[in-house]
């Protein structure tokens, strides 16, 4: 037990001397943290700016107009002659969509005949597309209803009727779990588990490169690499600890993101996959040896697994031989039983399926580190 407190001591002491792992797994994990989730704070895109050409002038279109402005998802902000005008206007990002009226847009609607609508929306960014398309197709639907509800009131029809007539399927949709249909609410929880794993990814490959001056007097103190792996390990998930509570319950708390789930269960389910992720960067350590490399190697794999994680793009969509390789990543199990457990409300046999692996693969590495080590120890000992 003293070897393994030796071994914790020593790596702590190290953490905290050795700049390139401290900026690593400490000063990045503050930063990331205060940096990273000020983009999504807004949760979701308002008043994203369109043009208007009304080529009808009526109080129909104007009303119209007037609706759409009102909304909380689209802001008209300018009312342009033409449509080549209005193409200049997007061209130049000034704005991300056009409406057209058309000429005869309320004698169309005045006679029961369709008066179609134009939209030239930005599909570029798929999100202040989808802002605009679903403002105005929802407002088309909701005064295309109004009007043929008048129609038939207008012809005596009883009004209950009328209105159940236009729509006879009236849909009441509840967002579960984000209430506020948020995108930070969204991709926060997920993204967090992965900035974990980087930053322990790439904190814990340095260390292993960096010349280590307490494993002479380790040798001469006969610890062996059993002790020697262990220490590491807890010196590593007393760092991670910190960090497992400000990412997974500080941070969902000060940003209002629905947590459902036990902080006990979170921490159960983080505890494996801390272990896998400091195994995987001793393995790494060991395979590759040079700090540079290491560093190159673990941000050129931090795009891979964020889209084989599953949140960036669903799971089911990509090929099954990506999703099997997906699962030696351990931030790919980490996501879907954390983001389960902690904002879905899920139980720990709901993730069971997903602890299993993650203890599987913290299992896989940290052996696979321990005979690393062994051979290490062995070739020291060697005259």
């Amino acid at each position: 037990m003293s070897a393994t407190l030796f071994v914790c001591r020593m790596e702590l002491w190290r953490i905290l001397t050795l700049r390139p792992v401290f900026s690593v797994m400490v000063l990045a994990v503050v930063i990331y943290a205060v940096f990273y989730p000020q983009p999504y704070l807004a949760e979701a895109l308002r008043d994203v700016p369109i043009g208007l050409v009304d080529l009808d002038g009526t109080d129909s279109s104007r009303t119209f107009a007037r609706r759409l402005d009102a909304s909380a998802d689209v802001a008209v902000a300018a009312s342009l002659p033409d449509f080549a005008t209005a193409q200049r206007e997007v061209f130049a990002r000034n704005l991300h969509g056009i409406l057209v009226i058309p000429k005869f847009f309320e004698r169309d609607l005045l006679h029961g005949r369709a008066a179609p609508l134009a939209l030239y929306a930005d599909a570029s960014y798929f999100m202040l597309y989808s802002r605009i398309s679903g403002a105005v197709m929802a407002l088309a639907k909701t005064m295309g209803a109004e009007v043929e509800a008048k129609r038939l009131v207008a012809a005596h029809v009883d009004p209950d009727l009328a209105v159940a007539a236009t729509d006879p399927m009236p849909l009441t949709a509840i967002p579960l779990f984000n209430p506020q249909g948020g995108y930070a609410t969204y991709i926060l929880p997920a993204a967090f588990v992965l900035l974990l794993q980087q930053t322990f990814l790439i904190g814990v490959s340095l260390l292993g490169t960096y010349p280590n001056a307490w494993e002479k007097g380790a040798a001469q103190r006969g610890i062996g690499a059993l002790d020697r792996v262990i220490g590491r390990l807890l010196a590593y998930l007393l760092v991670e600890t910190v960090a497992f509570a400000l990412y997974l319950i500080v941070l969902p708390y000060l940003y209002g993101i629905p947590r459902l789930g036990s902080v006990w269960l979170i921490a159960a389910i983080a505890f494996p996959f801390f272990l896998a992720v400091s195994g995987l960067g001793m393995l790494m350590a060991r395979l590759f040896r040079n700090p540079i490399l290491v560093q190159l190697v673990a941000a050129g794999m931090g795009m891979p697994f964020l889209f084989i994680a599953g949140f960036a793009w669903p799971a089911d969509a990509m090929p099954a031989m990506l999703r099997t390789l997906a699962l030696v990543v351990p931030s790919t199990s980490a996501i879907n039983a954390l983001v389960d457990a902690g904002q879905l409300g899920a139980s720990l046999q709901d993730v069971a399926a997903h602890v299993l692996t993650l203890t599987g693969l913290a299992v896989c590495y940290c052996g696979l580190a321990v005979l690393l080590e062994a051979r290490a120890v062995m070739d020291e000992r060697m005259p």
